[in-house]
């Protein structure tokens, strides 16, 4: 079930209503623990049994080792939790990618082995209810909270459905404090709900989906060298696309939580308007960048065992969040490119801009430069139109099937290639330069505010208006039941 179907909308409203109902909180927890499941059952109903797994070990795992006083017994509860989430996850998602490897590697020292396809099918959300379980344990692991005490309110902090099949990756702390008191949305909250869905399905509905997502299939579904205007659309395209498909998602889970009285934290915050790539991380797919800092980066020593460790802890990082989204080379390839501009970006920082300046070096260091970037507003967008460059060569890595198809488009962007054949009618490279322009303005002038933010400082008819011109916008598109891409990670 996906939030631009029609099925999800009266499943949506029965849910508003019987959460309304006057029963008891128990029993709305059930009823959304039931919903939870009938949310994801939609996509596989077998796979149901690997939440249910994955939420009793887990239940029960972190409250041993929350008051296990043997650190041996207390290492191997870990290690059982760890073999549990990651062991499924490794069968589930790497499977068929650690068997094609291990095939090419014998075949290569000229063993003749050819196994059958395994055809593991992957579950929806997997590596996301995955990370959201493993936080819980590793918090019991290190104390770092209480453990949940109701075995239903720990079951509802890893199945609520709006956070469940695609994020954002939500904390114990962020979410089972919510489920210990009765809630329901007040009038103020039902509304800002909405609106947040709305947006979100215009996000998806309308500017992913109807607008951009034909010209990223097109260019990248072409098997032979393309004009370099006709490469740069598509990548364009496919920049937006995945932005407005994988945030509004995240607003429509935020808008679908806020209705019935729960508060799921930020995933996106106009990252293409981000100046360099650590501010691009703040920015894009929060929960996961700040999950991987909490449990991977800093685990690994951080920054703290000197400048070389830091750019490895970095790099293995990196390439991890890669691996995380895919299992392919290409997806590493994409981590290890956004590794690399981290650490690029942190010696340049390092070695190159002083804590501390003398005044009169900040000078004669302004005076070298262009007189365009003298003001800082302007350079500060020079640079996030930099940032966002930079940011769409990876996503060609993400995009691309097999390094063939990324070779391709790369040869083509930068004119390294003869001269393709134009594919795109001229009212597609208008409709995605336009629609890609107004993005990036549009993030730039949101970065310091939110949505919900902009919305209260606007006059009430203002709001309205756009309301209701979102509302138009997606009866137009017409479109209802595409998977989010994110479904697939």
């Amino acid at each position: 079930m996906v939030f631009n179907s029609y099925t999800f909308i009266a499943f949506f409203i029965v849910m508003l209503v019987l959460h309304n109902l006057p029963f008891t909180w128990k029993v709305k927890k059930i009823n959304l623990l039931l919903a939870s499941y009938i949310f994801y059952a939609a996509w596989n109903p077998p796979f149901i049994l690997l939440l249910w797994l994955s939420t009793v070990v887990d239940f029960f795992v972190g409250r041993a080792l929350y008051t296990q006083e043997n650190k041996y017994k207390k290492r191997m509860l870990l290690v059982i939790s760890l073999i549990g989430n990651l062991g499924m996850l490794c069968f589930f998602k790497y499977g068929g990618f650690l068997l094609e490897n291990f095939v090419t590697i014998v075949n290569t020292l000229g063993i003749d082995f050819h196994p059958a396809n395994p055809n593991i099918i992957l579950p929806a959300g997997i590596s996301f209810y995955t990370f959201t379980t493993l936080c819980y344990t590793i918090d019991m692991y290190n104390r770092k909270s209480q453990p949940v005490k109701s075995l239903l309110d720990f079951s509802l902090f890893v199945t609520f459905f709006p956070h469940l099949v695609a994020g954002p990756i939500v904390r114990p702390h962020q979410l089972v404090p919510q489920f210990e008191t009765p809630r329901k949305a007040t009038q103020q909250q039902l509304m800002q709900g909405l609106f947040l869905l709305s947006l979100g399905l215009v996000m998806k509905v309308v500017m992913a989906d109807t607008l951009l997502a034909a010209t990223a299939n097109t260019i990248f579904g072409f098997q032979r060298p393309l004009p370099g205007l006709d490469a740069w659309m598509g990548v364009l395209a496919f920049s937006g696309q995945i932005f407005f498909d994988f945030a509004g998602y995240s607003t429509c889970a935020i808008g679908v939580a806020m209705c019935l009285g729960f508060i799921l934290p930020d995933n996106f915050h106009y990252p293409y308007a981000a100046i360099g790539f650590s501010d691009f991380w703040r920015r894009w797919h929060i929960t996961l960048s700040t999950w991987l800092r909490d449990y991977l980066y800093i685990p690994l020593g951080g920054n703290r065992k000197g400048e070389g460790r830091t750019y490895v802890n970095l790099m293995i990082t990196m390439l991890l969040g890669g691996l995380w989204h895919g299992a392919s080379w290409t997806f590493v390839v994409w981590g290890a490119l956004h590794g690399t501009y981290l650490c690029t970006e942190r010696l340049i920082r390092e070695r190159f801009v002083p804590k501390q300046m003398a005044p009169e070096i900040a000078i004669k260091r302004a005076s070298l430069l262009p007189n365009f970037l003298k003001n800082r507003a302007f350079s500060n967008f020079f640079l996030a139109l930099f940032t966002f460059f930079l940011v769409n060569v990876t996503w060609v890595f993400f995009r691309a099937t097999d390094f063939s198809t990324a070779w391709r488009m790369l040869t083509s962007m930068f004119g390294q290639t003869e001269k393709g054949t134009a594919i795109l009618p001229t009212l597609d490279i208008i409709k995605v330069t336009i629609v890609i322009v107004l993005m990036v303005i549009i993030h730039w002038f949101m970065r310091n505010t939110s949505a919900l933010q902009a919305a209260k400082k606007t006059k009430w008819w203002v709001v309205a208006g756009v309301w209701a011109m979102m509302i138009i916008a997606l009866i137009i598109s017409q479109k209802s039941g595409d998977s989010f891409i994110y479904f697939q990670f």
